[in-house]
């Protein structure tokens, strides 16, 4: 049955199946093709008649996952100029004050898209959750410094969004006063960079971030040399008008370039310190303190100006960097002879192992190497954001995802709490495994609905004192009180002595 929505741009005709209206590639701004590539989002053209959001939109251009990534994910993106859209999933497109989630993907910043599989929105929507999932742009349309070019595109594009989510979402059933934003990987440093974004506040009341690192920004000094080593990549004079010229499929093998030498040579020197320790040596194109959009690094600014702290629900997986390591064969080659130099690399002491060794007596060197590296990347951070926004007396709560996976030697890695987190198991198997636990995904999809809904996804607010930790794994979930704290501990007193 088809459903017709109006929205400031127009009319748009969706379709509802199963008491769920879904509307897909909805433009919220203009494309951003040839030097508009490099400018500020711009009001998407108004129509007249009704549009049809039936299908899914193009993303921003963008280059496969390498194969053993791609194996586990796929690689369903179709890229195109019109990238600038998003998608609706709502129970009521004629109701009124229902919750609404804002979805944005990771992709370290260069890949990924609102369509893929996992990211079906209707399982909230079923649930009573208005769902929106957005594309912005990515890699060198969205993150590079290019001179003559505003910074941080892509993620003023994802404000440009929360903009006309909030002016649109009541046609949709949605309270544009109970928006949650929620995001994984790049996508959660993205709602941790809207966090402490000044354009940014009062476009959501709560946020759930889901593995992600609040320190994950470049300084435009720094930007700006990757940016100088992508025009000489491309043979052309490092300006927006000449980026402008460029093929899309140019920019992209230069960006892929840039960031395979990033990962095979991370010398500061050539990159910048920020470059590659805020991007543990993955990501190229990243967040730019801007002194605007960008004040400084999120955590720093969430740390010291508590008064814009929201209510968060915050999490990390028990094993992320084993998607890094063990598709890639990178764990297999790293021995505990080579373990100390390979983490002092990342500024981690050599006596940092001892108490990962010692919590995991019979684990491989490439195993400490991931847990270091976890907790590093992702948990460490994500703790000191729960602390700061407890201590300001707002709510947070904490989660750690340690289901393992039943693709040998994945185990609690990275991304694999998202198709629990959408009740999409069904779609996920390649990364999961045959027989994911679906009372697992009722119980954190229940979680974010409720927390979406009114702020308390089940179990008790952190609080520095007690550490506690919603921990989700089968057959049990169960609350634990500072897991494995001497570890974070032992991590800290490294970083602090830096």
């Amino acid at each position: 049955m088809e459903t017709i929505v109006s929205t400031t741009s127009g009319r748009v005709r969706g379709f509802t199946r199963r008491n769920v209206g879904t509307f897909l590639g909805i433009p919220y701004a203009a494309a951003p093709v040839g030097p508009a590539r490099f400018e500020l989002p711009k009001p998407a053209p108004t129509w007249s008649g009704v549009r049809d959001t039936v299908e899914y939109g193009p993303d921003c251009a963008q280059t496969p996952y390498p194969p053993p990534i791609a194996a586990l994910f796929g690689s369903e993106c179709v890229p195109g100029d019109d990238c600038l859209h998003l998608n609706v999933w709502t129970p009521d497109p004629g109701g009124r004050g229902l919750p609404v989630l804002v979805w944005i993907h990771g992709g370290s910043f260069t890949r990924g898209s609102n369509s893929r599989a996992l990211y079906d929105g209707s399982a909230f929507a079923r649930d009573g959750v208005v769902l929106v999932s957005l594309n912005y742009r990515l890699g060198i349309a969205g993150f590079a410094a290019v001179p003559g070019a505003p910074l941080n595109r892509g993620l003023h594009d994802q404000i440009f969004a929360l903009r006309w989510i909030h002016d649109n979402i009541a046609a949709f059933g949605g309270d544009p006063g109970n928006v949650t934003v929620f995001g994984e990987s790049a996508g959660g440093m993205s709602v941790l960079s809207l966090l402490a974004s000044p354009p940014a506040r009062g476009l959501f009341r709560r946020a759930i971030v889901q593995s992600a690192n609040g320190s994950a920004v470049a300084t435009a000094d720094d930007a700006g040399k990757v940016a100088k080593l992508l025009a000489i990549e491309l043979g052309i004079a490092p300006t927006a008008e000449e980026f402008g010229l460029v093929d899309t499929k140019q920019l992209c093998a230069a960006q892929d370039a840039i960031d395979g030498e990033l990962m095979t040579d991370p010398d500061p020197a050539r990159w910048g310190h920020s470059i590659v320790d805020n991007g543990i040596g993955l990501m190229g194109f990243l967040p730019v303190i801007d002194g605007d959009l960008i004040p400084g690094p999120p955590l720093e600014t969430i740390v010291s100006e508590p008064d814009r702290s929201v209510p968060i629900l915050a999490g990390w997986n028990a094993e992320e960097f084993r998607l890094f390591t063990v598709p890639t064969g990178v764990a297999a080659g790293i021995s505990y002879d080579t373990l100390p130099t390979i983490l002092s690399r990342s500024g981690i002491a050599p006596h940092v192992t001892a108490a990962y060794v010692a919590n995991r007596p019979h684990a491989s060197a490439g195993d400490v190497f991931a847990a270091v590296l976890t907790d590093l990347a992702f948990r460490d951070d994500t703790v000191r954001i729960a602390e700061t926004t407890a201590a300001a007396g707002v709510p947070a709560y904490l989660y750690e995802f340690a289901w393992r996976s039943g693709i040998q030697g994945l185990g609690a890695c990275h991304a694999i709490e998202i198709p629990f987190v959408f009740d999409q198991l069904s779609k996920a198997h390649t990364l999961t495994g045959p027989n994911p636990p679906q009372h697992l995904a009722d119980e954190m999809h229940r979680a974010w609905v409720h927390f979406a809904t009114d702020g308390e996804p089940g179990w008790q607010r952190f609080d520095p004192g007690t550490m506690l930790v919603r921990t989700f794994d089968s057959p049990q979930s169960r609350d634990v009180s500072d897991p494995r704290g001497d570890e974070l501990r032992a991590l800290r007193k490294s970083r602090a002595s830096r």
